[in-house]
């Protein structure tokens, strides 16, 4: 519940705001409700990853330096009850792993394994000729994340630029999905989850990297993220999407094009159009479902009137999003982000 001076505030708001389509209905019907604005974390959380315990959720993002607007976070780790306010509680890493020369540790994926929390992550430098993936775990969802080490990196698979991992656990088989614009691959891992076993099976094209399966209805949707994710305002970044019976595939878009073609993928979001808004929306964290049963996509994206920090770092800030299912096929509403108040989650 909102305290009475939050009402006056949200009243004023909505009574002032040229989007609401009926001043006196409007404040009434999100009086009682916390609204928002994008974005819902700044200056940068790229890449997001989002894990829910208790009635908490921690987020964390790609390593980066903030300059000043914050400083160096290696792999940021920010904790919220509502999705919508954010606090910062430093590094979930204390130190760097070691199994590399060099490199970023990019584009975590954190996933709940019983008791543990178990952290997927990227060690690459731009123009890497062997990245590769590792996992470190904690007993925390805050860490410290304790690394594992190497996973696979891209010679000993066979695929160039083996970044941004996803786990999940399905029929009681652990698996990692990755890939970056040389295909998204599936492959079951140990029981540990330390290695991988078997082969690995093609889900994708090249045209995608990010990859995030989500099961409803029947289907797994692969959510993938293409275009260009780091050129400030000029990227052209968005997420689309495939479905699946199964899977190991085949994933076709809403068209019925193999997710195996370049041109294929339904548009889940992408930038606004304009000068206003936010350019660069992609890489999509884990979906997050309100008591009210609405889906709820964060994702990262910038600014097109403050796309970079002053250090040059782009300013990938946290975008928040309710996802809205038409006949079996999940967008954002417009498919762009959106930039005026809404209704948020609820989560109580």
């Amino acid at each position: 519940m909102l305290s009475t001076l939050t009402f006056s505030l949200l009243t004023f708001a909505c009574t002032s705001s040229p989007f609401a389509k009926n001043d006196i209905d409007f404040t009434l019907e999100l009086k009682d409700t916390l609204i928002y604005t994008n974005p819902v974390f700044e200056p940068v959380l790229a890449d997001p990853s989002v894990v829910k315990v208790g009635n908490e959720f921690f987020a964390y993002g790609t390593e980066d330096n903030w300059g000043d607007e914050g400083g160096y976070h290696l792999v940021s780790v920010l904790k919220s009850t509502d999705l919508v306010h954010w606090e910062l509680l430093g590094n979930s890493l204390d130190k760097k792993p070691d199994w590399k020369d060099r490199g970023g540790i990019w584009a975590p994926d954190v996933t709940q394994v019983g008791e543990q929390f178990y952290m997927y992550y990227s060690f690459s430098t731009w123009g890497d000729p062997n990245p590769g993936i590792g996992l470190a775990i904690a007993d925390k969802p805050e860490g410290p994340f304790v690394d594992q080490g190497k996973v696979f990196d891209s010679d000993e698979i066979g695929v160039a630029n083996s970044i941004d991992p996803f786990f999940m656990e399905n029929d009681g088989k652990k698996y990692l999905i990755w890939g970056s614009f040389h295909g998204l691959y599936l492959n079951e891992l140990t029981a540990d989850g330390k290695k991988l076993i078997g082969d690995k099976i093609q889900l994708a094209g090249n045209h995608l990297e990010a990859a995030y399966v989500y099961e409803k209805g029947g289907y797994y949707y692969l959510f993938g993220s293409a275009g260009t994710c780091c050129e400030g305002v000029s990227s052209t970044y968005k997420v689309l999407v495939g479905r699946s019976e199964h899977l190991s595939g085949p994933y076709l878009d809403q068209e019925g094009n193999s997710l195996m073609d370049s041109d294929s993928g339904t548009l889940v979001i992408g930038a606004n159009k304009g000068d206003i808004g936010y350019a660069g929306p992609g890489h999509n964290a884990e979906i997050i479902t309100d008591k009210a049963g609405n889906d709820w996509l964060l994702y990262h994206g910038m600014a097109k009137k403050r796309p970079k920090l002053a250090n040059g770092t782009n300013r990938r800030v946290l975008l928040l999003d309710k996802i809205i299912w038409s006949d079996g096929w999940p967008s954002i509403e417009g498919k762009q982000p959106s930039f005026s108040s809404g209704p948020s989650p609820v989560l109580e």
